[in-house]
């Protein structure tokens, strides 16, 4: 349990778990809002079968189990495609790219909703009353506010993803989690490793939190102001 042999030993391999973790998570954060964004606008759609296909998405992804997506996005998908491309087969950073940023969209689309909801009706039959397109309103009126709105839980979901990131540790994703078991497999010191583990993590997410405070302060800063 010799903490200082264990940063020496385990630091090069635990920073490059971190770099993938740091990578799957951004790439997965990006992608996640494009997909959310989009599922929220289809959702709040007048029609209907795009009503359905948003609401199927987020009822299966947000009541199965991310390790579950994982193991078909991993497994079960290639299986599928390799009937018709026989010798398909998927990297397991693919495969967790994919999976995080299909699991965090469904998140995202409700947070999205939940933005636009909380805007004010008559603001945007303001803007209709002015000649503004459906549209134009959307992205003028709507949007900055929902945003606005929905910055504490936008940044609250990208923690969330960080820390999911290392249940994909399971399909072989060499992220932090990841190089952690394979240097404990070698060295058997279990307790040093994981509280290093545990100390990078936190260090991630106290920056993450430090960011959203300072966003939160200068966006209630600037609606003083307004």
């Amino acid at each position: 349990m010799d903490f200082v042999s264990t940063i020496r030993g385990s630091w090069l391999m635990l920073l490059q778990g971190l770099s993938i973790t740091a990578l799957v998570a951004i790439i997965a954060i990006v992608v996640g809002n494009v997909i959310g964004f989009i599922s929220c606008l289809m959702g709040m759609s007048k029609i209907a079968p795009l009503r359905w296909l948003s609401n199927a998405y987020v009822w299966v992804i947000r009541g199965t189990p991310m390790i579950v997506q994982a193991f078909i996005v991993y497994f079960g998908v290639p299986q599928l495609i390799q009937m018709f491309i026989p010798g398909f087969t998927i990297s397991a950073f693919s495969a967790s790219a994919i999976t995080l940023s299909i699991n965090a969209g469904a998140y995202l689309s409700e947070i999205f909703r939940g933005g636009i909801n909380a805007v004010d009706p008559g603001q945007v039959e303001a803007a209709r009353s002015l000649g503004f397109s459906q549209g134009r309103t959307m992205m003028r009126i709507i949007l900055p506010q929902a945003v606005r709105i929905a910055i504490p839980s936008l940044v609250n979901q990208f923690i969330i993803t960080v820390k999911d990131s290392s249940i994909l540790s399971v399909i072989g994703l060499p992220e932090l989690v990841n190089r952690a078991k394979v240097y404990v497999g070698s060295t058997y010191q279990f307790f040093a490793t994981y509280v290093l583990v545990a100390i990078l993590y936190l260090a991630i997410i106290s920056a993450l939190m430090v960011v959203s405070r300072r966003i939160e302060r200068n966006l209630n800063r600037d609606q003083g102001k307004d």
